[in-house]
């Protein structure tokens, strides 16, 4: 996905909160636009902590990696997690 795709999700008014997808199969929250940083080659995802204080770490992601931005609706979900294929 393009980066000025990614960050037209980040500046839509109202903002809504989007969960942003890799290639890999992880996936992070964006819960508050100033929560990701969106430049040619990077997103940076602040990951939040779940008690509304500062985030907890950093997680850096390649635009090219990114496969859908899905807005969240409702409670905070759980994050979706990679799943190792069975040989």
């Amino acid at each position: 996905m393009s980066p000025n795709e990614i960050l037209a999700h980040l500046r839509r008014e109202p903002f809504e909160p989007i969960r942003i997808c890799l290639s890999d199969g992880y996936s992070y929250e964006v819960r508050h636009p100033e929560n990701a940083l969106v430049t040619r080659a990077t997103i940076a995802i602040a990951l939040e902590n779940g008690e509304g204080e500062l985030p907890e770490r950093m997680v850096y992601c390649d635009p090219l990696h990114v496969t859908r931005v899905v807005p969240l609706k409702g409670p905070k979900t759980k994050p979706l997690t990679r799943k190792r294929k069975k040989p």
